[in-house]
């Protein structure tokens, strides 16, 4: 098992495992003091719950209780040689909702947790959702995939076999190429700390042989969009998006699109701020994502 940091392994120690489907799902919860709903925190492809860690503090210290997962193939997750997709992480989602018996959330997301939260949405609006959205708040995810601009890592994963890989099997140093390809979607540039603790916790249980599988949700994003960017849309509750101006990924331009279908959404541009706006700046996005709440 791989060595983690100190930062990575604080966080694996204030969790717990919770079984999915034969599978053991790392949770994470700060109880809160207030009434009010809980927030449901979803990330992003190829990282973790631990991206949320700058921001859980202050909105836990505000007396909200919140709910983070890693994914399923991510983070301190079991990581399983399976085919991945957007269905079976809203799967996982439904399910520790049940184990946290609640019943009605505020859902929180970013980049592919956007896509899963669709679906999380989706389901709602077919009435078979396992608990109500009350409120919810999106941030920097390729929801319209025609104008994201994919890296070139992310096109020679997409252009793979569905298939466990690993790139030191052909003589190259797969944590060189994970750590420069996400240092290069920061506008904050990233301390070598956070990348250490970002490449423990992806390569864990050989995850970095697995980024040619989980990346499927692309493919899923692909043939579905309509449902999963049309529950964004569409779905009553109140929406919140807070976008990293500078992110060379899910371009500005889609937050534009999103507020023609959706002119009610309360939308805060941070500038000057990349793809992960909860680790470049979490001081200005923790108190933009909390307005979003009730």
């Amino acid at each position: 098992m791989t060595q983690l940091t100190p930062r990575a392994s604080a966080w694996r120690r204030a969790g717990v495992m919770t079984e999915v489907a034969g599978h053991q799902i790392f949770v994470r919860e700060r109880p809160g003091t207030q009434d009010g709903h809980p927030l449901v925190l979803l990330h992003g492809y190829p990282s973790s719950s631990f991206d949320w860690r700058h921001v859980v503090g202050p909105w836990r210290a505000a007396g909200r209780r919140v709910v983070l997962l890693d994914f399923l193939g991510f983070g301190l997750s079991d990581k399983p040689d399976i085919r991945y997709g957007i269905a079976r992480h809203a799967d996982c989602v439904e399910a520790v909702a049940r184990a946290a018996a609640l019943d009605r959330v505020v859902l929180v997301t970013h980049d592919m947790g956007d896509s899963v939260g669709g679906e999380v949405l989706a389901r709602d609006l077919d009435g078979t959702l396992g608990f109500d959205v009350s409120r919810r708040v999106l941030s920097n995810g390729s929801i319209y995939l025609g104008m994201a601009q994919l890296t070139a890592g992310q096109q020679a994963l997409m252009g793979a076999a569905d298939e466990r890989f690993d790139l030191a099997s052909i003589g190259v140093d797969p944590q060189t190429g994970f750590l420069r390809g996400l240092a290069e979607t920061f506008a904050v540039p990233p301390d070598q700390d956070e990348l250490d603790a970002q490449w423990e916790l992806m390569a864990r249980d050989r995850g970095h042989t697995l980024l040619t599988r989980t990346i499927r949700y692309q493919e899923d994003r692909m043939a579905s969009e309509a449902r999963f960017t049309g529950a964004i849309e569409t779905h009553p509750s109140p929406l919140t998006v807070v976008w990293g101006e500078l992110d060379p990924i899910a371009v500005l331009p889609m937050t534009a699109k999103l507020l023609e279908a959706r002119p009610d959404a309360r939308l805060t541009v941070l500038d000057g701020v990349g793809h992960y706006p909860m680790i470049e700046d979490p001081d200005r996005f923790g108190p933009a994502v909390a307005a979003g709440f009730p």
